[in-house]
């Protein structure tokens, strides 16, 4: 059984999954809510609450046995270690300042006005689209494997 294929299949979509909510959410919240809309968003509110902490298990622990399996010939794939850097610097865009400002904008409370809330939108759709741009980045490092 090809178990690298497998761990990476599994790997690749745990990556995905963790982002997915920092990315659509922004664009979610911006038109009026429908009731299929409104499924999207409660789906992904628990993605990104309680959910987010299992795939984030799962994603160091598939992480940690794809660098057990290719070892040191990380070091001669620099593609790789810009794709993994990049990764994590998106990560922790997530984390700090797309989760927040998201929490913030779904929380609006009676005290936000509407152009208070929709600044801040605004700026979640910016940081969803560098994030968006971060991870077609790292999709085209793994797909051309360029010389670096």
């Amino acid at each position: 059984m090809p178990w690298f294929a497998v761990l990476l299949a599994v790997h690749v979509g745990l990556a995905v999954t963790l982002l997915v909510p920092s990315l659509a959410l922004p664009f979610l919240l911006r038109a009026p809510s429908r009731a299929g809309r409104r499924r999207a968003v409660g789906m992904l509110l628990a993605l990104q609450g309680g959910g987010s902490v299992a795939v984030a298990i799962g994603l160091a622990i598939t992480g940690s046995g794809l660098l057990v399996i290719v070892g040191p010939e990380l070091l001669r794939r620099p593609w790789l270690l810009a794709a993994l850097t990049i990764y994590g610097l998106n990560l922790l865009l997530a984390a700090f300042v797309a989760r927040p400002g998201l929490r913030r904008l779904v929380a609006r409370g009676a005290d936000a006005d509407e152009e208070t809330w929709s600044r801040r939108a605004r700026t979640q759709r910016t940081i969803a689209y560098l994030m968006a741009g971060a991870t077609g980045l790292i999709g085209f490092l793994m797909s051309a494997k360029p010389d670096l």
